[in-house]
């Protein structure tokens, strides 16, 4: 197996409060993991260290090694527009720029300058809409805005948006949280589907879906990495007692 992210003696402060304390993860390559554990145990602070979504908040330090193909994203030569483009984000609440279906998908290839070609940028629109499994509902009104989808589709749309840039990982906070069980289930099997091509990397406060789509599974409590394994051994078979009482409904 090959790892995509190693993550060594990761913490995380806003101000004076520690959120993340020494964790060290690895993420395999063409793998889904997913990260749970109670609201506010450091979960989505976690995530947002992969890409440097944390940059933007001024009180918030981090420390320690992340490295995405033996590349440290944390190195002062690494431009963080570049690392976006291998590391993309898939939110919690669908948010579709105010744009049309097609522009919404263009946005990114064309700022990050894929190509000036009319017919290239119709066949990246056409391509990423297929693998996000939205082209055949949208083809017919790609001019539509992005924001009249539905909120299934919405999500799809921006899952389009985000493989448009040709990521190697895509992050993905809580991608279902907002959406009804049947965008949900759509979503899944899209998840199964994207790790043939990416490295995924999914928080959930869901166990059914931690235990449906994601390969490896990590508990976090408290802003601690408790246990981390192959979902099936985590989901009946713990180490740990706190990470039994987690997933059997015990506290949470």
């Amino acid at each position: 197996m090959v790892n995509s992210i190693i993550t060594k003696n990761l913490n995380v402060y806003y101000g004076d409060q520690q959120a993340i304390h020494n964790i060290s993860l690895d993420f395999l390559k063409n793998k889904v993991t997913a990260l749970i554990g109670p609201s506010g145990c450091g979960k989505s602070t976690f995530l947002r260290c992969l890409n440097r979504m944390n940059d933007v908040i001024d009180i918030c330090r981090v420390e320690g090694n992340i490295s995405l193909n033996g590349m440290d994203i944390y190195s002062k030569e690494i431009e963080v527009e570049h690392l976006r483009e291998k590391i993309g984000m898939v939110f919690q609440k669908p948010n579709p720029f105010p744009k049309s279906i097609y522009d919404n998908v263009a946005y990114g290839p064309r700022i990050h300058g894929f190509t000036d070609k009319k017919e290239e940028m119709d066949l990246i629109v056409e391509t990423s809409l297929k693998k996000a499994g939205l082209f055949e509902e949208v083809k017919d009104r790609l001019d539509d805005m992005g924001t009249s989808l539905s909120g299934g589709q919405q999500q799809r749309l921006c899952i389009a948006r985000a493989i448009a840039i040709k990521p190697e990982v895509i992050l993905m906070d809580e991608p279902c949280s907002a959406l009804d069980p049947i965008a949900t289930s759509i979503i899944e099997e899209l998840i199964t589907d994207l790790k043939k091509s990416y490295t995924i990397i999914i928080v959930t406060h869901s166990m059914q879906q931690a235990a449906r789509v994601s390969d490896k599974t990590a508990f976090f409590h408290l802003g601690n990495l408790i246990e981390e394994g192959d979902t099936s051994k985590i989901f009946t078979k713990p180490d740990h007692q706190k990470t039994n009482d987690y997933i059997t409904g015990r506290f949470g």
